[in-house]
């Protein structure tokens, strides 16, 4: 028996990673927002590693904390370790990544939603999805709750019909035996939304005192503790270590041995999984030449023994993974505490979404994280944010915020999801990125910032410290391009014992700064200033004149494609009328919608012949409509 609960502005299905960051935005923007989770002690789960940020994903974080988002500032708070990653390549790909204490993670987050004005938190199962008009007008709660509401943020993570498969063994689950959510798949198909089946997995969790850590190599944190948040100074905190140890070709040939009884290969997993991401007896199969692979083992938190143990996720049987484990250094005698396993789930063709996050048929509806085919806490966290943000404009009848590839890893992301769509799990990675010198993730606030202070999510405090930043940066520097050092013996002696050549002239400071081997502490010493710069300065003044050349090249690909990228489309469009187009270029506009001109043309099956004469088709319109006005 159903009956009425209650009513909202907004509703979140789900409190992972994505709805979390999808509630907060849309309550600290002002709306009336309630979040449904499937079991409230699994806020903000990590289900798999214990750790945030990593490769191009700590450019994630860097960016949903440049908007406002809370990921950042969470980690901040619960992290046991801290690294820098890629600091032997350029800026670019420099990314942070931190492992995290789970419990306490998860703890501070649902925290901070209990205590977040406008949020109220509850545990049910949405199973329907209610709509009037092709709107969004409420949800219904599989206990009988119904809630009516203006917008709903699907963020439901891998829960849609999840089982779990362990060998021969498979049960209706959810991550860490939790519930699955069973009923609001068919929900969604009646909503006429294409379903896809994908899977995912994790390694075992192991005891730390079955552990022999003198056969494994010591992973310390960095000595100097950058944060994620932009809000927060350099952390000092006893740090934890990680362990890092191989695989070998006795743990492949037990792998081998045991291929028939694994489900991915025996036909009983049916999803598709992570390319990216491979269980071991897929890296053992596919990278065959290999004699061994990484095996990293990592805490779970301060207060537990349990270890984590990256690069063995698996869906071997049990006694498999065992044999298999004992044979990795350090990992003779070890016991599995909780075993690994694939878990199968439900999750949308995400190109049925607009690049807002809203539902191309049913207005109010928006969809974020591991729903539209994503893996990944990050990829989670900045699909959440920006649902939520639109979800408000929605209401608040304003244009959504779109971020294009142009303005943030958060815009690749949503890009390739809606545009390109994706067969597998997807991840995101620095090769994605075309502009990725622009999209730094020490840059993110002066990327991001203003943009969430525009929309009313970043705080004044926030927004003057970014304003405080650009002027000082700006101020620095015209100093470094306005000073000049003369040649004297004492400065060419620095310089050679620098390994770099000697003054004839006097040279600015900033074209000196360009030099590989000089560094912005050599030009303070060479510029004889007393003055205190932070380091995050620092990092920006050395970066704008080593990367220079690189950077006004990229700016000026940027201008190309932002020129593509404002050619609207007219939502109406009837694309079986232009004459020229291919069939199946035609079909894939017309069942697409793309936005504009660049979105258009990365269409997969869309030419550039195509798109050649769709601009001419729209220019004809456009020029008939301006006659017809006349």
């Amino acid at each position: 028996m159903e009956f009425q609960a209650g009513k909202y502005d907004i509703i979140v299905t789900g409190a992972g990673h994505a709805g979390c960051e999808a509630a907060l935005a849309a309550a600290r923007m002002g709306m009336n927002t309630l979040v449904v989770a499937l079991n409230l002690d699994a806020v903000a789960l990590m289900a798999c590693n214990p750790a945030i940020g990593g490769t191009s994903k700590g450019h994630l974080v860097r960016e949903v904390d440049a908007l406002g988002g809370e990921m950042g500032i969470n980690i901040d708070k619960s992290f046991i370790q801290i690294r820098m990653l890629n600091t032997g390549k350029g800026p670019a790909v420099h990314s942070l990544r931190a492992q995290a204490d789970k419990k306490k993670y998860q703890a501070e987050m649902k925290f901070t939603l209990e205590n977040q004005k406008n949020l109220t938190l509850c545990q049910g199962e949405v199973e329907e999805i209610r709509t009037s008009g092709g709107r969004v007008c409420g949800v219904k709660l599989a206990t009988g709750e119904v809630y009516s509401c203006r917008s709903v943020i699907v963020a439901s993570g891998v829960y849609l019909k999840s089982r779990i498969i362990i060998g021969e063994y498979s049960v209706d689950s959810g991550p860490n035996g939790l519930f699955p959510a069973n009923r609001l798949s068919e929900n969604l198909k009646d909503l006429g939304f294409r379903l896809q089946r994908f899977k995912t997995g994790t390694p075992a969790r192991v005891n730390k005192k079955s552990l022999d850590f003198s056969k494994m190599i010591i992973q310390p944190g960095d000595p100097r503790v950058y944060p994620f948040s932009f809000l927060n100074k350099p952390i000092e905190r006893e740090q934890v270590p990680c362990w890092l140890t191989y695989t070998n070709e006795r743990t492949h040939q037990i792998i081998r041995e045991n291929l028939h009884r694994s489900p991915m290969y025996s036909g009983v997993i049916e999803g598709i999984g992570a390319r990216y991401c491979p269980s071991i007896e897929d890296k053992v199969v596919r990278f065959h030449e290999k004699m061994s692979h990484q095996i990293f083992i990592e805490p779970e938190g301060l207060h537990t023994n349990e270890m984590y143990v990256q690069g063995m996720s698996s869906s071997l049987p049990v006694d498999v993974q065992i044999a298999a484990y004992r044979t990795i250094p350090g990992m003779e005698q070890v016991e599995i505490m909780r075993p690994a396993y694939a878990i199968e789930y439900d999750c949308i063709d995400s190109t049925q979404l607009k690049l807002s996050l809203e539902s191309r048929n049913i207005e109010g509806l928006f969809l974020a994280g591991q729903i539209n085919g994503s893996s990944g806490y990050e990829e989670a966290a900045a699909q959440g944010i920006i649902a939520g943000i639109n979800a408000v404009q929605y209401i608040r009848q304003e244009e959504p915020l779109i971020l294009d590839r142009s303005d943030a890893y958060i815009g690749v992301l949503i890009d390739d999801l809606v545009t390109k769509g994706t067969p597998e799990p997807y991840r995101m990675m620095t090769s994605r990125a075309e502009y990725r010198l622009l999209l730094r993730q020490d840059n993110a606030d002066m990327r991001l910032t203003e943009k969430g202070y525009r929309i009313g999510l970043v705080e004044e405090e926030r927004y003057q410290k970014l304003c405080t930043k650009q002027e000082t940066i700006q101020r620095e520097l015209e100093k470094l391009r306005n000073a000049v050092i003369p040649p004297s013996e004492w400065v060419n002696e620095y310089l050679e014992d620098k390994g770099s050549s000697p003054l004839k002239s006097g040279i600015q400071l900033y074209d000196l700064l360009k030099r590989p081997e000089i560094s912005f502490s050599d030009i303070i010493k060479l510029g004889e200033t007393t003055e205190q710069i932070q380091p995050e300065i620092q990092v920006q003044l050395e970066i704008h004149a080593k990367y220079d050349g690189y950077i006004q090249k990229q700016l000026k690909q940027v201008e190309q494609f932002k020129k593509m990228e404002k050619l609207k489309i007219p939502r109406d469009l009837d694309y079986s009328n232009i004459t020229g187009l291919k069939t199946e270029s035609m079909q894939k506009l017309q069942k697409m919608q793309p936005e504009n001109i660049g979105q258009a043309s990365r269409i997969s099956g869309v030419s550039p012949a195509d798109i050649s004469v769709l601009m001419v088709y729209l220019e004809k319109r456009r020029r008939e409509k301006r006659s017809n006005e006349a």
